[in-house]
């Protein structure tokens, strides 16, 4: 690759699933280039050993924080657990502050002086920041789901969430235990999870979320029950989600409920169904997207090519090329 123009990104934390899946967008950047990869579990070994689709001899290394900021990078993801940023954070503000920092985890999301990137939603209010919190992929879908209905709301949105075991990580857990999820549907931390605070806090109103764990490896489905004060068709319903992402490449309105089969793979989400009970005051609306994509590197990508410069679609497969993805 010619080094003109082209922008040197690291990644810690590149381990998990959401690592992986940057890993092969960053290969495939015209314009990023793969500086480093951090992962204390893999040190030293070839990344392209790991990951289909990456060639070289780039290897892993177990970078700690003063370490990452040393290396000069003009981006770093986080990839890292819930609450385990803090380190970096504060070195990369130190030593390297123009560094543009994309954070995967929860630990921003909430923090007032980081831009949360959720482009279709918030495209509007960034104005040039270079610390950078990436939205939960259950909470991607539930803002895509309720936002276009946001101002006519009667109650809380009531949300049933269905995510692959690939949401739960690589550390062994009842959640990504395929003998423990086969035939089976776990449900689990039924009130309070983080990204139900997550939409509440963006939408700015209550949400209810209930989330589970089905045998599949990826992709979400997400079924929000909508109470709305004046009744509505189904047509004009459609029609109001059909001109909010109108000009959104990575969200796809659809007629009937979409199926998560159809997602996985896919860069973008879905969003469609739109049942309206008799009466027209309850609607349920339905999306799908793949949390290892939509749900997190895909969106991670997004947010680094705006931040770095660049057209915010760059290195991002089309829709029609996302559709021949296995």
């Amino acid at each position: 690759m010619s080094t003109r123009n082209v922008r040197k990104i690291g990644i810690v934390g590149a381990r998990g699933h959401t690592g992986a899946e940057l890993i092969r967008l960053i290969t495939a950047h015209p314009h990023l280039d793969l500086a480093f990869v951090s992962s204390r579990e893999l040190d030293g070994q070839r990344v392209a050993d790991h990951v289909d689709g990456c060639a070289g001899e780039l290897r892993y290394e177990n970078l700690d924080a003063a370490a990452v900021a040393a290396k000069g990078a003009d981006a770093v993801v986080l990839a890292l657990p819930n609450g385990a940023s803090a380190a970096f954070v504060a070195a990369l503000d130190a030593h390297a502050p123009a560094t543009v920092i994309v954070d995967l985890s929860a630990d921003h999301r909430f923090d007032g002086g980081w831009y949360y990137g959720l482009p279709e939603l918030t495209r509007s209010t960034y104005r040039g920041e270079t610390r950078i919190s990436n939205p939960g992929c259950y909470a991607t879908a539930m803002q895509l789901a309720i936002a276009p209905l946001a101002d006519e709301l009667a109650a809380p949105p009531a949300c049933f969430g269905v995510s692959g075991y690939s949401g739960a990580g690589t550390a062994p857990s009842d959640k990504n235990d395929p003998d423990k999820l086969r035939d089976n549907l776990m449900p689990y931390q039924l009130v309070g999870h983080v990204h139900e605070r997550e939409a509440a806090h963006r939408l700015g109103l209550p949400v209810e979320f209930m989330p589970h764990v089905a045998p599949h490896f990826r992709g979400i489905t997400l079924t929000a029950n909508l109470w709305l004060r004046q009744p509505m068709g189904a047509g004009a319903i459609e029609a109001r989600y059909r001109e909010r992402y109108a000009d959104e490449p990575l969200v796809r309105v659809v007629g009937d409920a979409p199926w998560v089969s159809r997602i996985a793979g896919r860069h973008y989400a879905e969003v469609g169904g739109f049942a309206v009970a008799p009466g027209g005051k309850r609607v349920v609306v339905v999306a799908t997207l793949d949390n290892l994509l939509k749900g997190a590197a895909t969106q991670a990508m997004q947010n680094l090519n705006r931040a770095l410069g660049l057209p915010e679609m760059e290195g991002i497969p089309a829709p029609a090329e996302a559709e021949s993805t296995p």
